[in-house]
């Protein structure tokens, strides 16, 4: 999904913030399903969905999972993991599907597609709203844009008194701001772009990561290597050792940043040199509750249910019809703001899928490079 996909928003009055925040609360969403209780949705069950965990599945169980049971009368299981793939790859191989929906990553989903792993989506059951809500682009066959994530410069206020870090040039300057830095170390792509924006490669040139470019990172990922005293892979970590004044900088998803932000956390981020990207929500082939997860997907899919999810995690999803029941306050936070959309760097998916002459992924060769680094 493009940037400009992402870009209109409305302008809101102080006093239009004030009914929209009561608007968003639990109660309003419960008064908005009701209406939607005895329609095609309507059903009994339950429904298992692979969620991230902490603030994510909080937030989604909040605006999202308890509205949809009301709606409904489906029961919302969780099965929490940080990356689903593994996961729905062996099920798929043993042939016992556990699982109802679950996110892959955009990078493996073609792959996964190939093999058959996912249900067709049934987008008869949307409501038109959504249909038009949501772009073409972002509802393929057998899969649905859940949200769109991010990966940000985020700090610790309370470190930088004197003046705050203002991009990746400035995550490297060590002297300038000290302090004990994290960085992710499960896909390698991420950490690889922000060293090529802190050695001045421009926005537009970060893709394709040819060799000469990934050779490029890593010299200058040796630069600041002795200074990471983390290398996280759970989404929430970076947020709680920022929080707990164990780490001054870091990048960090940009959801749960939102969420501690929002929260009163003394943390910013930064979205300048931003990597913006994609997370599929898919049904999965040979599931317990498939009837009940396409009945989920359409739900989720609601302008209101949408802004809910975006007010519930700090990841948009993708109806653009929420903004119409989004704060600005909020707005301003979010990857879908104008001004935040210019600074981002997009994942480029088509060359991540791309295969190699040796038959590999680009994303599987450049993933070999960042283990060996890193071990190295």
């Amino acid at each position: 999904m493009s940037n400009e996909e992402f870009t209109s928003h409305s302008s809101l009055s102080r006093r239009s913030l004030v009914k929209l925040a009561a608007l968003l609360s639990v109660p309003f969403f419960a008064k908005a399903t009701k209406a939607w209780a005895q329609d095609k949705l309507a059903g009994s069950g339950e429904v298992v969905i692979a969620s991230y965990g902490g603030s994510f599945t909080d937030g989604v169980r909040e605006y999202v999972y308890d509205p949809f049971t009301k709606a409904t009368g489906v029961k919302v299981v969780d099965a929490i993991s940080d990356f689903h793939d593994p996961q729905i790859k062996a099920m798929h191989r043993a042939g016992r599907i556990d699982w109802d929906l679950a996110c892959p990553l955009q990078s493996n989903y073609p792959e996964m597609h190939e093999a058959g792993m996912f249900e067709p989506i049934d987008y008869k059951l949307w409501d038109q709203e959504a249909i038009e809500g949501v772009p073409q682009n972002a509802r393929p066959v057998d899969a649905v844009v859940m949200f769109r994530s991010g990966s940000v410069l985020a700090y610790d206020e309370r470190a930088f008194p004197n003046g705050a870090p203002r991009n990746w040039e400035d995550f490297w300057d060590v002297q300038k701001f000290p302090g004990q830095r994290g960085l992710f170390g499960g896909i390698g792509y991420h950490t690889m772009i922000f060293a090529l924006l802190a050695d001045g490669v421009e926005h537009k040139d970060i893709w394709p990561l040819t060799d000469n470019k990934i050779d490029r990172a890593f010299k200058k990922l040796n630069e600041i290597k002795p200074h990471i005293t983390k290398w996280w892979t759970a989404g929430g970590e970076p947020v709680q050792l920022l929080i707990n004044r164990e780490l001054a900088l870091s990048n960090a998803p940009d959801g749960r940043m939102v969420a501690a932000i929002r929260r009163g956390a003394r943390l910013r981020m930064i979205w300048n040199g931003g990597l913006v990207g994609n997370v599929p929500m898919t049904i999965l082939k040979g599931g317990p509750n498939t009837a009940n997860a396409q009945k989920f997907i359409a739900f989720l899919n609601r302008a209101q249910i949408a802004a809910g999810f975006t007010q519930g995690t700090g990841s948009p999803a993708p109806n653009l019809n929420q903004l119409k029941h989004l704060p600005a306050e909020l707005i301003s936070l979010l990857s879908i703001s104008p001004e935040n959309a210019s600074m981002t760097v997009a994942v480029d998916y088509d060359w991540l899928s791309a295969k190699r002459p040796d038959g590999k992924t680009n994303a599987d060769h450049v993933q070999e490079r960042w283990l060996a680094w890193k071990v190295g």
